[in-house]
């Protein structure tokens, strides 16, 4: 009989997906659900094939070249990368995959919250209920912002982006977006294109990220371009932290530049900067983008499509190195 190929998972799994690991492969699981530090993610990873990482174990250039040798690959559980550097996985001729697709339409689904949530002010509403201080109602009272009909725009209009501009076009919204590149005019359904994303910035009632975190990307969000937006925009970040200046951010809406925001990823998460659950004018989630029963299973299915791809010497669909 066969050996099974040794996979250091790096954090609990769904049970369907950690079944389909144990028939096929031998398994390391994270038990305690915590989040190994780099020392423990060499040791390990001793004798073993491939890594699954989620977006919480950082893979830097340091952790990679003390991987040992018989690692072969790193099957992300997550669309993101940036947990990962890919030079370095490539410089030791380590494939790297990540799971795209599988979650877009849960990831648009909780950027139509927050959009929702921040314009309406559902957190102070909530909270109001929650703490039995809702007084009489008042026709002033509560008042936030419509949705319908006003103007969306998205920073990356790649798999989720796209999702969310049909989800926003239920709500009559005018879309436009800021891409590397065009996209295909039959993927656009009528959305303006801005190759300079200095012109979109000042037709944005809304704003809404869904870009890649890179180091073009990293503070992309900051006091110069939300100067940028119209007064009392909203601002809604399905994407990663990285790409929002945080002291810009809560700057703008601390006075008022903005009228709120909706985020679901942060800076440093899960140690988010503290000012933001002090503004009444933020709507925060705790990154669960993806967080459905159906998106999760999908994504551990993914990335183990991957890694049976590259175990079997072919090439794996999502190869990102």
């Amino acid at each position: 009989m066969t050996e099974k190929a040794a996979v250091l998972v790096g954090r609990r799994l769904p049970d369907a997906v950690e079944q389909r690991l144990q028939r096929n492969y031998a398994p390391r699981f994270n038990s305690d659900d915590v989040v190994y530090s780099a020392d423990q993610l060499v040791e390990l990873a001793d004798g073993a094939t491939a890594i699954i990482p989620c977006h919480t174990e950082r893979l830097s250039a340091q952790v990679i070249e003390r991987l040992p040798d018989s690692v072969r690959a790193i099957c992300s559980f997550s669309v993101g990368y940036d947990h990962i550097d890919l030079a370095a996985a490539r410089a030791r001729g380590i494939i790297v995959t990540n799971t795209p697709d599988v979650l877009s339409n849960a990831t648009a689904e909780i950027a139509i919250l927050l959009l929702l949530g921040a314009a309406r002010r559902a957190h102070e509403g909530a909270r109001m209920l929650r703490t039995d201080s809702w007084g009489e109602w008042s026709a002033t009272g509560q008042l936030g912002i419509e949705v319908t009909g006003k103007r969306l725009g998205i920073i990356g209009m790649g798999r989720v982006g796209q999702v969310t501009a049909r989800r926003a076009r239920g709500f009559d919204m005018q879309i436009h977006y800021h891409n590397r590149r065009r996209i295909d005019v039959d993927l656009e359904c009528g959305a303006t294109f801005h190759a300079d994303l200095a012109t979109m910035l000042p037709v944005c009632d809304f704003l809404s990220i869904h870009c890649p975190a890179t180091a073009e990307t990293t503070g992309l969000l900051n006091a110069e371009r939300i100067a940028q937006l119209p007064d009392g925009a909203v601002v809604i970040n399905t994407a990663r932290g990285a790409v929002v200046d945080d002291d810009a951010l809560i700057a703008a809406l601390t006075s008022g530049k903005l009228f709120a925001a909706g985020l679901d990823v942060f800076n440093g998460e899960p140690n988010i900067d503290p000012r933001y659950r002090e503004l009444d004018n933020t709507f925060l989630l705790p990154h669960i983008g993806s967080a459905t029963r159906e998106t999760r299973d999908a994504m551990g299915f993914r990335a183990l499509d991957n890694l049976d791809a590259i175990m079997a010497g072919r090439e794996p669909r999502d190869r990102l190195a």
